[in-house]
């Protein structure tokens, strides 16, 4: 079984400061790389932390996911972070009650406290928080400050991605993706999108024509690719919103007779297992999907165990895979 000192071996730095890294402790003066550093190897390693059972008191706790499983397929983002809950949950020795819009009262008022996943419309955060229970959100921010959010440290991640474009050569940079289902019910824009913009503007390589905004769906990613194609305005190199979306670019590269890296390159967001497979292999963005799940169950329990009624807000950093899907402009 793998330990903090295994850990803390392969970081080079002391076991306390593991420790105190993966509790999220952030009264600890420790570099931003060193934290990034302790989660990678905490997930090579495969480490399950165990936590100290402040929570003596078995918990039911509810679960709200705005993906259907049908859409959970298409994206698996949602659906690694829904088992990863789940898993937690049975784990813990808890009770899991699946919610809907629809759940009756009596049925929430049993509840100790919820855990919501997927992207959310304001009607339904305006529901949730009706229910008035100590509540997580998984990678959306609610709006109210009551509410803990666990998400992804995008700003990071998109700098990254960028970076390696333009390591590479590349001026001429794209994005696709970028937009839920219904734009106008959404509660918020798409971090991606914003950092995306923010940062080639910094740069001076801001270009909006290069960009098209879309569901983070494979056959969106397709059809606007084709779109930037027709329209004679295809840039060097796209980043995809996520891997959904970057399985479309593929898919519509492939039927104009492009090659990818060589005609255009890709880079996609959260590395889902199918990723390494394509051809070529994807770089992406690795999201910690299986610990946020994970996270999302802890931090609710303290949550109710303390009686907290301040929101927390937990970032957990990313890695850019580099594969084969990014070509090297002379």
């Amino acid at each position: 079984m793998v330990t903090i000192k295994d850990i803390a071996d392969k970081a080079k730095v002391s076991p306390a400061t593991v420790s105190r890294v993966l509790n999220h402790d952030d009264s600890l003066n420790v570099k931003e790389t060193t934290r990034k550093r302790i989660f990678e190897i905490a997930e090579e390693l495969e480490y399950s932390r165990k936590i100290t059972k402040k929570v003596t008191k078995k918990l039911k706790i509810g679960t709200f996911y705005s993906y259907s499983p049908e859409e959970e397929l298409e994206d698996p983002y949602y659906l690694c972070i829904r088992l990863a809950i789940e898993k937690k949950i049975k784990q813990e020795g808890h009770k899991r009650c699946v919610l809907s819009l629809s759940t009756s009262q009596d049925t929430i008022s049993s509840l100790d406290g919820v855990i919501c996943t997927g992207t959310f419309t304001k009607k339904m955060l305006s529901t949730i928080e009706s229910w008035n229970k100590p509540t997580v959100f998984i990678d959306t921010y609610s709006g109210t400050p009551q509410s803990d959010t666990i998400t992804v440290d995008y700003k990071g991640a998109v700098q990254n991605i960028l970076d390696e474009f333009i390591k590479n050569g590349h001026s001429k940079i794209g994005f696709i993706g970028g937009a839920p289902e219904n734009p106008a019910e959404s509660n918020e824009e798409d971090s991606r999108y914003i950092e995306f913009c923010d940062y080639l503007k910094k740069k001076g390589l801001y270009n909006e024509s290069y960009i098209k905004i879309c569901p983070y769906k494979a056959k969106s990613g397709r059809l606007l690719f084709k779109e930037l194609y027709d329209e004679n305005n295809l840039p060097t190199a796209i980043f995809a919103s996520n891997d959904s979306v970057a399985t479309g670019i593929y898919r519509a590269a492939y039927e104009l007779g492009l090659d990818i890296p060589n005609d255009i390159s890709v880079i996609g967001f959260n590395d889902i297992p199918g990723a390494k497979y394509m051809i070529p292999p994807l770089t992406t963005v690795r999201v910690y999907m299986e610990f946020m799940g994970e996270h999302a169950v802890e931090v609710l329990e303290h949550k109710i165990k303390d009686g907290r009624t301040i929101g927390v807000k937990v970032l957990v950093p990313t890695k850019l895979y580099v594969r084969d899907s990014v070509r090297k402009l002379l």
